[in-house]
């Protein structure tokens, strides 16, 4: 079965981002493959100077079993940034202390709250907010009303 990973594109901070994800989850990321690591292709635009030491892909394990991956996007290759929310990365937590540690670090210098962390209908605990990064993040823990979900369906 495919796992499920999330692919983040940056405007020029993926590095400084990685960093942060890096101390959240508590994990060693294993590299950065930068633009100027690229070997020259002829069909392919040359990377401007200012763009060598962005990042062309980089990702962490966040529990041996997803990855959170990620890159700069350079305007010389047809890219172009466009922050907005659509795209979130979703956290099914297996406990409520693992939500709180999560949301109470992602959440730090937070653009926007859109539901800070609490009960919801749904879940015991669940939150949605957009980070300091500009990625939109879900951070859910189910616990009892999982079980009432999957009863009504």
């Amino acid at each position: 079965m495919a796992k499920l990973h999330a692919y983040l594109n940056f405007n020029g901070n993926c590095e400084e981002a990685f960093m942060f994800y890096e101390k959240v989850f508590k994990t060693k990321n294993p590299g950065y493959m930068r633009y100027g690591d690229i070997p020259a292709d002829p069909q392919m635009p040359a990377i401007p100077d200012e763009a060598k030491n962005k990042i062309c892909h980089t990702a962490i394990s966040i529990n041996g079993e997803s990855m959170l991956m990620g890159a700069d996007v350079i305007p010389a290759f047809g890219q172009q940034y466009v922050q907005g929310n659509n795209t979130y990365v979703m956290l099914m937590c297996d406990n409520g202390d693992e939500a709180k540690i999560l949301y109470e670090a992602l959440s730090v210098n937070a653009k926007v709250v859109e539901m800070p962390l609490g009960e919801t209908f749904f879940a015991e605990l669940y939150s949605s907010f957009q980070d300091q990064f500009g990625i939109c993040w879900m951070v859910y823990y189910g616990g009892s009303k999982d079980e009432d979900c999957e009863s009504n369906s």
